[in-house]
């Protein structure tokens, strides 16, 4: 049996993501060992996976909670999620490239240490910023993008972060030669230090490699771009893949009346983070005449829930979507791809990176509705929640997509692949 190392980003998104790929994984016998930042310590150890510990800087004074460092990022950026996304870009954009870049140099020598005392047989690495110690340690790795599939560049597809529609090139000129002028020098000073580690160059203005042995994408086939050159050999898409780790979840008894609807409310756990935000939404929401179940996130102590809601800081996402008829989400790509999974349209309230290419995605397909996150009126989303529940052929093209992902298992075919590279390397 081999032993697969998974190497997830330090937030819930990519980690539950690969939760999925490892319970498969560890489920045919492999052994499955999960590097994480020394705050997610006891996380994975309790889902009943071996957890690799490491810090991508410097210790804090006290202890803390997990993903806290991106918790206080976005608490302290967020006013820069009001303003249009080309000018996020030198507002919230490079600044998180630039925390990534110096997580990934502090890093360096405890990644490689774990990695020779673990001897994989392949990494996983799920990351939108690369690591030098996997292309420069000559060990198999496959690269895992849970993003919208616009990080992977095409003439035919909009730049990445912007949001923009697919029909409509107003603009794309102009975003993508102002990506380059904010990110061009940190991308330099990083290619630069890929290469002093023993790693190969950079792709241009990319801050990750592509692996030669393996690389997936998580998007559902029919909400994917066309595009002008198809992808190179050796990338795999991903329609799904949803963790079957989840604890159970069932709804309050009593919660609802006959004829009314369940929605869930899910920022994802750094959105949430915004407090004046989900304040609005309660409040928005309190006025619907169906119920609510909402992912409360890291500051649940600081806004109650309506009437007509029940929540909690943490839920078990995969078991509550099967219940809910209706998804509205930040438009992160777990979210959205999960929402795919069980068939749930989506009111998509967009922050930040590619959350604004997932909601027009979602909006120019007709899957959901895109909403200004801070500038929508309250009418204007509970409009959209009961013009979306009351779509019956949106459910029937929603049930068929279901259908088509639950039959084909997307963590099942990346176990597959995995397996594969670490067969091929041995």
């Amino acid at each position: 049996m081999a032993t697969v190392v998974l190497f997830p980003e330090g937030a819930f998104g990519p980690t539950n993501n690969c939760i999925g790929i490892g319970d498969v994984l560890r489920r045919r016998g492999h052994r499955v060992v999960f590097v994480v930042e020394e705050s997610f310590a006891g996380t994975l150890e309790a889902k009943g996976f071996e957890e690799a510990t490491m810090r991508l800087g410097p210790p804090p004074e006290k202890e803390e909670e997990p993903g806290q460092f991106w918790k206080d990022f976005i608490r302290d950026t967020a006013p820069v999620f009001r303003r249009p996304t080309i000018e996020q870009l030198e507002g919230f954009i490079q600044p998180t490239w630039q925390a990534l870049v110096d997580g990934a140099k502090y890093v360096e020598p405890r990644l490689r240490e774990i990695l020779g005392e673990l001897e994989p047989d392949v990494v996983v690495e799920d990351n939108v910023v690369g690591f030098a110690a996997l292309p420069a340690g000559g060990r198999p790795w496959v690269r895992i993008v849970s993003c919208n599939p616009a990080e992977l560049k095409d003439p035919e597809v909009p730049p990445t972060f912007s949001g923009y529609a697919a029909g409509d090139r107003d603009g794309w000129d102009e975003f993508r030669a102002e990506y380059e002028r904010v990110h061009r020098p940190l991308w330099e000073e990083f290619d630069s230090f890929m290469r002093e580690q023993g790693a190969p160059a950079l792709p241009e203005l990319e801050f990750i490699h592509e692996s030669p042995w393996a690389n997936l994408y998580l998007y559902p086939e029919e909400a994917d771009y066309p595009r002008a050159r198809p992808l190179e050999e050796g990338w795999t898409r991903l329609d799904s893949c949803v963790r079957g780790t989840d604890e159970a979840w069932d709804e309050p008894p009593g919660f609802r009346a006959d004829g009314q609807k369940l929605v869930y409310l899910s920022l994802g756990s750094l959105g949430s983070a915004d407090v004046e935000l989900m304040r609005k939404l309660v409040e928005e929401l309190a006025a619907s005449p169906h119920r609510f179940v909402v992912s409360k996130g890291p500051q649940h102590d600081l806004f109650e829930l309506a009437e007509n809601m029940t929540g909690a800081e943490f839920l078990p996402q995969a078991s509550i979507l099967p219940s809910v008829d209706l998804v509205v989400t930040h438009g992160g790509n777990n979210t959205v791809t999960e929402s795919f999974f069980f068939g749930k349209p989506m009111v998509v309230l967009p922050l930040f990176w590619d959350q604004y290419d997932n909601a027009q995605r979602v909006h120019e397909l007709r899957y959901g509705t895109r909403l200004d996150t801070y500038g929508h009126a309250p009418d204007e989303l509970l409009g959209a929640i009961d013009r979306l529940l009351a779509d019956e052929l949106l459910a029937e093209r929603l049930g068929r997509i279901s259908a088509r992902l639950h039959s084909d298992p997307g963590a099942v075919e990346a176990a597959d692949l995995v397996e594969r590279v670490a067969a091929r390397a041995t």
